[in-house]
């Protein structure tokens, strides 16, 4: 249930229990062929302009598909990529990336919504998420105004306020706490689905913010012919002499983060050493998703078209050798190997299940996870920014460093 508005309206988010009725590769309510058909007839209102596979970009076979939205707003990207274990996955994949793209844009619609004023101001009567606690690149002053907007905490099941600068992206009022990112934003074919997923998200980020500031790999992971798709996928990489290391990050809360490096062996590009990381309950999905990622990546940098990475270019210039000394981390022998059939499956038969599990293993590392429901009524597919402070973003900002990345290390 969700309603927000004016003054006096009470805005709360009660989750649903669905049963997951797909959890083959990934897990959602319906299968993914279900969910392409709801989201094709969407993709005109939100000005998507072409659909296309990109996977034949590269010598890997992992599915992976582009949308283009020329309409997108000024400081967003147009390009999208979507990618998954099948064909369908992967279109179904990008299309709810542009659905999510257009939904966490400014609309009319939202003024209603927010409330300026000083951090002391809104809290007067009402909670309000300190900026602080959102780990800023700099100090705010007191008397400093913000545009907020209505929030809810699922910790602690109350409304909240929080800045929309971590809400809306692109964010582009005269002043802004940081640079407006996605982090946390997610679709679904529920609501409780789209929360999970942009709940594993903020994780995901986190997790792998703090093994990049302290260089913690934590435990490689063995793939055997045993692991099924897993293994498929894996082996897609080896038949194409690309090297992958998997790793099962450190987390403070023990959900199951995973991630793959690749290294080319054949064209030693360095703009092709690249990363995918996922995140989810079942550490045999998140081991998917890093996987899948990590194919997104390399047919992203092959495509070149996305407009907010100039990595290429950047990673030319360093050069191979040197690219592959300053991520060597990522590409050693792993001190400590795991199987992947001994990884936990920590997951339940529902996403209601799943979010509420996730949050009691989050309890004593965090202080609220906070949900803005950005659904937009001409669509009617649920869209969310999932909002949880003091969650590490160094890994997509590192402007933006918190206490957990600083801890000292045994490097």
């Amino acid at each position: 249930m969700y309603s927000s508005g004016g003054d006096g309206d009470e805005m709360k988010i009660t989750l649903k229990r669905t049963p997951k009725g797909y959890t083959k590769d990934t897990h959602r309510v319906v299968p993914p062929e279900e969910t392409l058909k709801r989201v094709e007839k969407v993709l005109p209102d939100i000005g998507v302009t072409r659909v296309a596979e990109i996977s034949g970009l590269d010598r890997i076979g992992i599915p992976v598909y582009s949308a283009i939205r020329p309409s997108s707003a000024k400081g967003a990207i147009s390009v999208y990529a979507g990618k998954g274990a099948t064909p369908v996955e992967a279109k179904v994949s990008v299309m709810m990336e542009a659905v999510e793209r257009y939904s966490s844009e400014f609309h009319n619609a939202d003024k209603k919504r927010v409330v300026i004023g000083t951090y002391s101001e809104v809290s007067n009567g009402r909670t309000a998420i300190n900026p602080q606690s959102l780990i800023l690149p700099g100090i705010l002053l007191p008397n400093v105004k913000l545009d907020w907007i209505d929030g809810f905490d699922l910790m602690h099941k109350k409304e909240v306020l929080l800045p929309c600068n971590a809400v809306f992206h692109p964010y582009l009022a005269p002043f802004r706490l940081f640079r407006s990112n996605t982090n946390g934003l997610a679709s679904g074919n529920t609501l409780e689905e789209a929360i999970f997923h942009g709940l594993m998200e903020v994780v995901e980020r986190d997790a792998l913010s703090v093994a990049e500031a302290t260089r913690e790999t934590g435990r490689e992971i063995v793939i055997a012919e045993k692991d099924g798709l897993a293994f498929e996928l894996y082996d897609k990489f080896v038949k194409a002499n690309v090297e992958v290391k998997l790793w099962y990050l450190p987390t403070d809360s023990g959900i199951p983060t995973v991630l793959a490096a690749t290294d080319d062996k054949e064209l030693m590009d360095p703009s092709l050493l690249v990363m995918g990381v996922g995140t989810h309950l079942d550490a045999r999905i998140a081991v998917l998703r890093a996987l899948t990622e990590v194919a997104q990546s390399r047919a992203t940098q092959i495509q070149g078209a996305r407009e907010d990475t100039d990595r290429e270019r950047v990673v030319r210039r360093i050069g191979y050798e040197r690219m592959k000394r300053l991520n060597g981390h990522w590409y050693a022998d792993g001190k400590e190997k795991v199987r992947l059939e001994e990884l936990p499956d920590l997951s339940t038969d529902s996403h209601k299940g799943d979010i509420e599990k996730a949050i009691k293993m989050l309890k004593g590392i965090v202080d609220a996870v906070v949900v803005t429901d950005l659904t937009r009524d001409n669509l009617g597919i649920p869209v969310v920014r999932v909002t949880v402070p003091g969650l590490e973003m160094y890994a997509i900002d590192r402007e933006r460093i918190g206490s957990r990345c600083k801890r000292p290390t045994q490097r």
